[in-house]
């Protein structure tokens, strides 16, 4: 049977789905190259799996969404790299996501996204929610009460107090030892003499031993 060049049991790509790039077929950035954006797409799929999200669907639904705000934005300012456009989305993403969890919306980015990620840790939450991570729509109860559960908690406030300077009182022996020397500091003569009578005694102790 002569071949018609064609593999019938070949599958037709699915739209949507990642391509062999990694870059899903329905993505077409109105800026930037394709390089450009299957590095974005390599740097954000590196972010989601440090924080544990492994599942490979949720991660391209989860890219896919990055990466179309992230396109919106390149188009306003295109010379920017869309990694770093993307890392910005990111970011962004998951301190919204983490501050409606933990119900402390407008922190700033330093604090939600250590205690975010604190949480979200201890509590194992990509273990036991797979799919819930950067979901807000579906997030579940069992997932906000577990993080808020483990998350850090600040402690009270710094008083301030004020306190009043003492003598130091170094004991007798210390205050006599201080007098001494500054005797000794005032008759620079007795210095030197003591000097000379130490260096004497240190010669006639090493006489006496080598005898």
């Amino acid at each position: 049977m002569p071949s018609t060049g064609a593999d019938p049991f070949s599958i037709p790509p699915v739209p949507d789905e990642p391509t062999s790039a990694g870059l899903p077929y329905a993505f077409q950035p109105k800026t930037g190259t394709m390089e450009s954006w299957n590095a974005a797409y390599v740097r954000v799929e590196d972010y989601l799996r440090a924080h544990r999200i492994h599942n490979r669907l949720h991660q391209s639904r989860l890219i896919q969404k990055i990466l179309e705000q992230a396109a919106a934005r390149h188009e306003l300012r295109p010379a920017l790299a869309p990694t770093t456009i993307a890392a910005e989305v990111t970011e962004e993403m998951m301190d919204a996501w983490f501050g409606e969890i933990l119900g402390r919306t407008g922190q700033p980015h330093e604090r939600v996204a250590v205690d975010g990620r604190v949480a979200l840790l201890l509590c194992e939450g990509p273990e036991r929610w797979p799919y819930a991570m950067l979901d807000s729509e579906r997030s579940p109860p069992d997932l906000a009460a577990a993080m808020r559960s483990s998350s850090l908690e600040g402690g009270p406030d710094l008083a301030v107090s004020s306190m009043v300077p003492r003598p130091l009182d170094f004991g007798r022996i210390t205050a006599a030892a201080g007098e001494t020397f500054e005797r000794f500091e005032r008759w620079p003569v007795l210095r030197t003499l003591l000097l000379w009578i130490v260096f004497a005694s240190a010669l006639g102790g090493i006489f006496y031993l080598s005898r």
